[in-house]
């Protein structure tokens, strides 16, 4: 019975797309004639008695003290996830977020990945919730789109198990550049990135098959990770 909130009319409707069901809904007024076609959605798939909370903008604000939600909040049921198997059988490129602990991050990962046509994400036990409320929200809803699971704990071995050749994404010396063609020509690919600050772990990066940057420039160093995925996303994707 565990829940998720979906925030926003465009959220919620690519939630229900997905066939994520709804308990409850918290609209603002000005929001609710735009929501037709939403409102109709649910009756079609979910029958009539879903219920629908209204408050005007003035009355949200009195309540909270700040703006709470662009425009309507749904609270809908959380499903069964699939196995790291499931999402991977016939996958080419996953990326794998180790505990990444920005929902923000998280969220605009799960876009670049829907995005730049990342097969599946895998996530580590320690990393952000992608169905936390502004991580589903900053993922414009991709979240529902792009199949992704929960990794145990010892990962790394169960990647190599499924075929997958892992490339960490690191700052070493001896790091590939992540325009390197056995890169590009890898069949099936894990992209890792870890979490904010402190990078990968030590035993991340030892484990892996290749560790991967991206060239910079005017000395810069680094890109926040989320910048980062969408750049080897990109570069990385099966040809």
């Amino acid at each position: 019975n565990a829940l998720f909130i979906a925030e926003s009319p465009k959220v919620i409707d690519r939630a229900l797309a997905a066939g994520r069901e709804p308990l409850s809904l918290l609209v603002e007024r000005p929001w609710l004639e735009g929501m037709a076609d939403t409102f109709a959605f649910i009756d079609a798939h979910w029958g009539p008695d879903v219920p629908v909370f209204v408050a005007s903008p003035d009355q949200l604000r009195q309540l909270t003290g700040y703006r709470l939600h662009r425009g309507a909040l749904a609270a809908m049921r959380r499903w069964p996830l699939p196995s790291v198997a499931e999402v991977t059988t016939h996958a080419k490129r996953i990326a794998v977020l180790e505990n990444i602990v920005d929902h923000t991050n998280v969220g605009a990962i799960m876009r670049s990945a829907a995005a730049l046509d990342v097969d599946a994400v895998l996530v580590t036990p320690s990393c952000a919730d992608p169905l936390y409320r502004r991580a589903v929200r900053v993922s414009m809803g991709t979240v529902f789109q792009v199949p992704w699971a929960f990794l145990p704990q010892n990962w790394m071995e169960l990647l190599h198990d499924h075929g997958f050749k892992t490339a960490a994404m690191a700052l070493r010396d001896d790091s590939y550049s992540i325009d390197a063609p056995q890169l590009r020509q890898t069949e099936k690919l894990a992209v890792i990135l870890g979490t904010e600050g402190d990078g990968l772990k030590d035993s991340t990066i030892e484990q892996s098959d290749y560790t991967v940057k991206i060239p910079m420039y005017h000395g810069v160093d680094s890109l926040n990770v989320a910048a980062a995925s969408a750049v080897a996303f990109w570069e990385l994707r099966a040809r």
